[in-house]
């Protein structure tokens, strides 16, 4: 399988255009909101897949999850995401772990060194609590006390207390999600200054047309370009019911013999038009639900648990985030 190396040895033995940029992350931190932001503009390419994912080898998924979208496994897969841009546009692709990776920026630089890099960094606490209930979403989680979650990063590391459903155990040590200054660090080893932007989340949210007009300005695309505003603070949901959603997933993924005839009982009981909007709703409305507000005891032990980090990251950045984050 070809690597980015490959490419960055010889270019011309594989077809394909590399990307201009990368949004790399955090999760949870508006790089949804800016990937669907960037990619109205008529300069811009952004791939159809939002999280292709394949500059980080240390980000392999164990399987793919039963919902999920097949991802490029090669770099002649990874390059045709991009075929259809124009010689014109800035090609880009936005993958929140490569922030978290700690081997993407090494990736990216070989296949691109000239690439932009754009990191969106949050105040740990609220993004660890957002991260979490992601995470129990999509099954990666299956502990619901964020502090305990925390805890077991010691055996999950060594292999231990994985749930049989994670398809990226990785993601389950959320202290490394908040070492902010050793993943800039590794940008700013492969790439020069002028071509990382660090932004705040809290900057981004509270000043929607500012910081999108600093990314272009970033890109060297029209800043003036009218682009329609995407919500950066999304509504939080959690897993109202662990034996709904298992249910859900029985009925409609499951390969055991009772779940497929289960699901030849369905069949013959209603249209699948039918059975699938059933199963939506039930989903939506049964198993997932509003978050309840972090509660301020563990938001504060978390606060202090990380204030090295934002320290760190104070003096990294040459900006008081310990005052930008209260």
């Amino acid at each position: 399988m070809r690597t980015a190396a490959d490419f960055s040895a010889n270019p011309s033995a594989v077809q394909g255009r590399a990307p201009d940029f990368f949004i790399v992350g955090h999760h949870k931190s508006g790089t949804t909101a800016l990937y669907e932001m960037l990619r109205q503009h008529p300069e811009i390419f952004m791939s159809d897949i939002k999280e292709p994912r394949f500059l980080a080898a240390d980000m392999r998924a164990r399987f793919t999850p039963p919902r999920g979208r097949r991802l490029p496994e090669t770099l002649e897969e990874y390059l045709s995401l991009f075929s259809a841009a124009t010689p014109e546009q800035r090609v880009g692709e936005a993958s929140p772990s490569y922030l978290f990776s700690e081997t993407a920026a090494r990736e990216i630089a070989q296949l691109q060194p000239a690439a932009r890099i754009i990191a969106i960094l949050r105040e740990p606490a609220s993004f660890l609590y957002s991260l979490h209930l992601q995470l129990l979403r999509s099954h990666v989680e299956s502990e619901k006390d964020l502090l305990k979650a925390i805890a077991l990063e010691g055996p999950r590391r060594e292999g231990r207390e994985i749930p049989p459903r994670s398809h990226l155990p990785q993601l389950l040590q959320y202290s490394d999600h908040v070492r902010y200054t050793d993943q800039l660090r590794r940008y700013h080893e492969q790439f020069p200054p002028e071509q990382v932007l660090v932004l705040i989340y809290e900057d981004f949210r509270e000043d929607n047309d500012g910081t999108l007009r600093e990314v272009l300005r970033f890109l060297e695309v029209d800043e003036d370009h009218p682009l329609e505003h995407v919500n950066v603070k999304q509504t939080t949901t959690t897993m109202r019911s662990q034996q709904l959603d298992d249910l859900v997933h029985f009925l409609t993924l499951g390969r055991s013999a009772p779940a497929r005839r289960a699901r030849a009982a369905l069949k013959a009981l209603a249209p699948r038009q039918v059975r699938r909007e059933a199963l939506r709703v039930l989903r939506h409305r049964a198993v997932l639900g509003p978050a309840a507000p972090p509660e301020e005891e563990v938001m504060a032990e978390l606060r202090l648990r990380y204030r090295p980090e934002v320290e760190r990251l104070s003096e990294y950045l040459g900006r008081d985030m310990l005052a930008r984050w209260g």
